[in-house]
């Protein structure tokens, strides 16, 4: 062998090393997520800055290394050739073949991806100053750009300007994984899905309807409304004037408290009830939530499309839809899911249709309604009648409590298919 064959066969090694370091990267920057390489740089990690300013942007960095890559092998396998073919000939050709795909397999793709697979944090904090310097070149990255620019002529297309992308669904399903894992609690878990439903929730399905609402005329005294809220443990209460469509203003328990201590139990409510806050029905619970924060109230009527009242919100209302149910030590309250047995439950008809379906992991169709009895008066066309059923997704639905023209508790009964019954 001249000094010449091991000249270049001594680069083919350098090159096959080369191209695994660079295989290492791609696998251990494509597989750290923004936010991990944010927590790495919060945590001091030495090369965490550099690896947060890769991964913000992976498309400056992932063409050149694949380029890179590529170049490695090519050359590479071409030295090996023509060293095997002024050695040994045909053969030797034959055998070089041999030699290049399995240990351009072995050490520049298998095992580092591998290594870098298990160690994807160590691996890239290890990968990211060398990319980070080798990429920074504007003639590799230009001549990566023309490479693609090339490809794009092939077969046209502009590809996506930022990314990649989580869609919710992926994230929620992550966030699964990670409890089954065992990496958060399950109470934990509850919450997160909690906030990221939050943003899509409207005031429509947290408000108090209509027909709930405690609310008090502005000619009542001061006297018999303090009677009303103290009975009904409310310390603000609505006050309308020509009837609940016209609501005047919100009655707070210690202006009432206040005006007895003073002797003016006989006064109209209306001369101490404060401005009231309205709020359409199709508001986003989120934009309420700044909204009572900044303006700082705690209630607020909600009106319809056309003006009349559809019930009331709280911010109480609002923190239950994020942490659930908040009951003091004078609510008395039915539980909101009763297990009767294996297929068979019975819930409040104001039970939303999404916590229904994730509780039956059904698929109860929804549409203008938003709660399960809204489902039922649907699917009926009238009121119901205590004990009337409906079947609907392989669910029966029975009207349990009707109380006037509203459907109280909804007992569901998962039902046999007509299939699985004659199969049986």
């Amino acid at each position: 062998m001249t000094a010449q064959q091991a000249f270049m066969l001594a680069v083919v090694f350098a090159l096959i090393l080369l191209a695994g370091f660079f295989a290492m990267a791609e696998t251990s920057l494509t597989r750290i997520s923004r936010i991990k390489a944010i927590t790495l740089e919060e945590e001091g990690r030495r090369g965490a800055p550099r690896l947060a300013r890769l991964v913000e942007h992976p498309e400056r960095f992932l063409n050149p290394i694949l380029l890179l890559v590529l170049v490695c092998h090519i050359v590479a396998a071409t030295l090996v050739g023509v060293i095997a073919d002024e050695l040994f000939g045909a053969l030797g050709v034959i055998a070089a073949i041999f030699f290049e795909v399995v240990v351009i397999f072995v050490l520049a793709e298998a095992a580092p991806k591998t290594w870098a697979v298990q160690h994807p944090e160590r691996a890239a904090l290890l990968a990211a100053p060398v990319v980070s310097f080798i990429t920074r070149p504007a003639p590799i990255r230009l001549l990566a750009r023309g490479l693609i620019g090339l490809s794009n002529l092939i077969l046209p297309g502009k590809g996506l300007k930022q990314g990649p992308f989580v869609s919710e669904e992926e994230l929620l399903a992550t966030i699964d994984v990670a409890t089954e894992d065992e990496v958060i609690e399950h109470d934990e878990r509850r919450l997160i899905h909690s906030i990221i439903e939050f943003g899509d929730t409207v005031v429509r399905e947290v408000m108090v309807p209509r027909p709930d609402m405690v609310a008090v005329e502005g000619r009542d005294k001061v006297g018999d409304v303090l009677d009303v809220a103290i009975t009904a443990g409310y310390s603000r209460l609505p006050a309308y004037d020509q009837g609940i469509d016209d609501v005047v203003g919100v009655v707070f328990l210690k202006d009432l408290i206040r005006a007895e201590h003073e002797g003016r139990r006989s006064d109209e409510v209306r001369n101490l009830a404060r401005e009231a806050h309205f709020v359409p029905e199709t508001k986003r619970v989120t934009e309420l939530l700044k909204e009572m924060q900044r303006d700082k109230f705690h209630i607020a009527v909600v009106v319809d499309e056309y003006g009349g009242t559809a019930g009331l919100v709280t911010l109480e209302d609002l923190i239950e839809e994020l942490v659930g149910e908040i009951v003091d030590e004078f609510d008395v309250e039915e539980p909101a899911v009763e297990q009767l047995g294996e297929d068979d439950v019975r819930v409040n008809a104001r039970m939303p249709i999404d916590e229904v379906n994730e509780l039956l992991r059904a698929e109860l169709p929804t549409g203008d309604w938003d709660s399960v009895g809204g489902l039922v008066f649907n699917l009926l066309g009238h009121v119901p009648t205590e004990g009337e059923a409906v079947e609907v997704d392989g669910h029966c639905l029975v009207a349990e409590r009707v109380q006037g023209r509203r459907i109280g508790r909804v007992r569901i009964t998962k039902v046999e298919s007509p299939a699985a019954a004659s199969a049986e």
